[in-house]
């Protein structure tokens, strides 16, 4: 009788990084080339930046709607972020999980902790920037920080860099192309393993 090998339920890929570091672009456009992964969209509540998109970018809701989820135990996991709240949505990890879909968050460090702790198989990646310098002109050129904000998402900058030892990979994000190419690489990498693989007979 033929054997044949299927995937197992999907996995989970989780990147963080220090504001401006490109986290985002890097796991949106890993969806474009790689097959059956998916970017889990974020709940947030803080305002939408020009151009944002919601339930694209992020699901905008408000701190009300935010806390009542959380009372209702809605988030797989859920921060306090520069003030704002943001949280992973469970229902959402399921449904993808089921249709044996990779999935991807790009979240904070204190989020991908909680995520490391429920979820044993889950992958860690952690973005740097070349150069602190270059980071703080990537959040200057949004143009949508204040000179107050701007000090603290730096401020918090070392403490959250400091924290990259908790996770599987690092990537320096210094040209795009070049790191995109490496997410990709770890997404194949973690695929081939052999418990992400199962025999029907």
């Amino acid at each position: 009788m033929r054997k044949k090998f299927k995937r197992r339920i999907g996995k989970l890929f989780i990147v963080s990084a220090p504001s401006g570091a490109g986290k985002t672009t890097l796991c949106k456009a890993i969806t474009k080339i790689a097959p059956d992964i998916k970017y889990s969209v974020s709940y947030t509540t803080r305002p939408p930046r020009k151009g944002e998109i919601n339930n694209v970018h992020y699901t905008f809701v408000s701190e009300k709607k935010f806390k009542a989820m959380i009372a209702i135990d809605e988030f797989a996991e859920w921060a306090v972020v520069y003030g704002n709240l943001y949280g992973t949505s469970m229902k959402r990890l399921k449904d993808m999980t089921k249709k044996r879909y990779d999935i991807i968050l790009d979240i904070d460090t204190h989020g991908a902790m909680q995520m490391k702790r429920k979820f044993k198989g889950s992958v860690h990646i952690f973005v740097l920037p070349p150069s602190l310098q270059v980071l703080k002109q990537r959040i200057t050129a949004r143009m949508s920080e204040s000179v107050k904000e701007l000090k603290k998402r730096m401020d918090r900058v070392k403490e959250e860099m400091a924290g990259y030892k908790n996770y599987d990979y690092v990537i320096i994000n210094d040209k795009l192309k070049k790191a995109i190419r490496e997410l990709e690489s770890i997404v194949i990498a973690e695929r081939l393993r052999i418990e992400n693989k199962v025999r029907e007979i």
